[in-house]
């Protein structure tokens, strides 16, 4: 969904002036459970996104079923995109929360067009679709099914342990399209982990997420991003890192160090200098006015981290160029029903089902 340039001809009393011009604004939503938290509720006009070609690979497709997050990670690269609706990139994008509740509807409607190439789709690649709120709207077993029944590959990045919920539906979507998971831990000491993203499941939860994926017959990749300059750089903390995901079960994992874009780089320096004013000084001589970690030190983390990865005898993953998300392996056939209870029929929207079985074969 494109979320500029929409406009409704009244504006809600308790909608914030930039979310006035969303077209289809259904409802405003405040709840305990989520205190300090608004959700506005939008019925989307689509929900592929096509990325622009700005890499060799061909295609590049997402969906985010919501916008904003209530992970709070304060290096998250998605924050400035809050302010094409006049939200800012701070406490907004954490507690002003954009729910797209038809999104599945929609989805399945794109994906029965003849013109739709079932090329790889990537969800997480924004906001976390396994983001808390997701209890809440229960949007991504629609997703997944939708995707699923059309022969379309999908991928799933996220820090979500609300991920296990779906497990049943994604290892049947895996026997007949590739499906490939992945799950975010950068931070391994529990204390800068709380701090730095609060609103994220524990590493330890994650890492049981990653089992839990495993013993569902899925692969499921370790991404270790962002690795902070003089805060999980460590050997130590490294080294920590790799052993627990290992354990876990990752099948590949991969890294990156923090970058910095602008509106998530002031965010980020606010609570560096609330948590660790001594470090002020050294991020500013890294980053200056750059987004990316001078290369000098990116070769320096990579001639740290890939013996320590090779010695606990992983896999070093590779994202997908074009979404940054998890490289789709979409490779194989999909094949046909079984004739038992299929969990993606039961989520797919009324009439998709339907007109799926007047179909012979999907491939």
């Amino acid at each position: 969904m494109r979320w500029s340039g929409q406009q409704i001809d009244q504006e809600q009393p308790d909608a914030l002036p930039g979310l006035a011009r969303l077209n289809n604004l259904v409802r405003t939503v405040r709840t305990p459970d989520f205190d300090g938290v608004t959700f506005y509720e939008v019925l989307a006009k689509s929900a592929l996104n096509h990325i622009p070609k700005q890499t060799a690979m061909p295609f590049g497709w997402t969906i985010n079923p919501m916008r904003g997050c209530l992970h709070r990670c304060t290096y998250c690269f998605a924050r400035p995109t809050h302010r094409y609706l006049d939200l800012d990139a701070g406490d907004d994008f954490d507690t002003q929360i954009i729910v797209k509740v038809n999104v599945a509807e929609v989805l399945a409607k794109e994906l029965s067009k003849p013109t739709w190439g079932r090329h790889p789709v990537a969800l997480g690649t924004n906001t976390d679709p396994y983001q808390r709120a997701e209890g809440r709207y229960r949007l991504m077993p629609g997703i997944i099914s939708s995707l699923a029944a059309s022969g379309t590959p999908l991928s799933i990045l996220t820090k979500g342990t609300l991920l296990r919920r779906d497990l049943p539906l994604l290892a049947e979507a895996s026997r007949v399209v590739p499906v490939d998971l992945a799950m975010s831990i950068a931070i391994y000491d529990d204390e800068l982990q709380q701090s730095v993203e609060p609103g994220t499941p524990t590493a330890k939860a994650r890492l049981a997420t990653v089992t839990a994926v495993r013993e569902a017959g899925l692969e499921c990749s370790v991404f270790m991003m962002p690795i902070l300059p003089f805060l999980t750089d460590s050997k130590e903390h490294l080294d920590l890192a790799l052993r627990q995901a290992k354990a876990a079960g990752a099948s590949s994992v991969l890294y990156t160090a923090l970058h910095l874009r602008p509106f998530t780089k002031e965010w980020f320096m606010q609570w560096l200098e609330r948590e660790h004013p001594e470090l002020v000084a050294r991020y500013v001589a890294l980053y200056g006015d750059k987004a990316y970690a001078p290369t000098g030190y990116r070769k320096w983390l990579a001639a740290r981290i890939r013996p320590l990865i090779r010695a606990h005898g992983l896999n070093r993953g590779r994202t997908d160029a074009s979404t940054g998300g998890v490289r789709s392996s979409a490779l194989g056939m999909l094949r046909g029903d079984d004739g038992e209870r299929s969990l993606i029929a039961e989520e797919l929207p009324p009439g998709m089902a339907a007109h799926l079985e007047s179909q012979p074969t999907l491939f």
